[in-house]
């Protein structure tokens, strides 16, 4: 208990999926959770859910005013940030073919301008304490061929650079702000059961070690988070976290 005790942490999309079991996991081990959505009534459910002094807030990533607002309102209340999961996606079931320019530009807002954004006002307010923790969600997506999700693969393979890049910034500049990247495999969660089809039909996670080509749980994600979270993880920045149960490893 108490692996991020003393820490405030932010979690975009936090109101459902990925963001829900990170803010969970969080919360459990001793942060305070400012849980973020776009839909702030998702986010407060979260937030009551968690308790130990979270908080809910709404927040649409590809607005830079909202950013400015958020770590105002973050400032004001807790005076630090230790911890920023950019998180909150969307997904788009076109190949390169199909997709439109305004679709492209809508997924890529969301999850490449977001997670710039959510790293520049995220760096000040780290630098002000005794800096912090950058968890940028990337993909599998970003790392093999998905014809059919290519504004995502697009919007994450920039997530991967962009990681690297504040990575390398945060070290020559002296702050003390590690800055990672985690890409999940086929994960439970309502994106992933829209993007196959079964909207509100989750399938049931077994226990134990996975097959190849099981889903994971939320839960599984959120360990990783928890751990990069933590100052367990203080030598590692810039990797690529990859939670896929082998996906990318396989030769066939």
């Amino acid at each position: 208990m108490g692996r991020v005790a003393g820490k405030v942490a932010l979690v975009t999309g936090g109101g459902s999926g990925l963001g829900a079991a990170d803010c969970v996991a969080l919360a459990r081990e001793g942060a305070k959770v400012v849980v973020t959505d776009v839909k702030v009534e998702t986010a407060q459910k979260v937030a009551d859910q968690i308790g130990n002094g979270a908080i809910a807030l709404a927040l649409d990533v590809a607005s830079e005013q909202a950013w400015i607002d958020t770590m105002k309102i973050i400032d004001e209340k807790f005076g630090r940030l230790d911890i920023l999961v950019n998180n909150a996606g969307v997904v788009l079931n076109a190949d390169v073919e199909d997709t439109t320019l305004e679709q492209y530009r809508w997924v890529n807002a969301i999850m490449s301008d977001g997670v710039f954004l959510g790293c520049k006002y995220a760096i000040p307010l780290m630098n002000k304490n005794d800096g912090g923790s950058i968890i940028n969600m990337s993909s599998t997506g970003a790392l093999l061929g998905y014809p059919i999700f290519f504004a995502y693969s697009a919007a994450k393979g920039a997530v991967r650079s962009m990681t690297k890049s504040v990575a390398v910034m945060c070290q020559e500049k002296g702050y003390k702000i590690r800055c990672n990247s985690v890409h999940p495999g086929s994960i439970e969660t309502p994106m992933v059961q829209l993007a196959e089809g079964r909207p509100g039909k989750p399938n049931v996670i077994p226990s134990g070690v996975l097959k190849p080509g099981t889903a994971g749980a939320p839960e599984d994600v959120a360990a990783m988070i928890l751990f990069l979270a933590s100052d367990e993880s203080r030598f590692i920045t810039g990797a690529e976290m990859v939670v896929d149960n082998g996906v990318t490893i396989r030769p066939f």
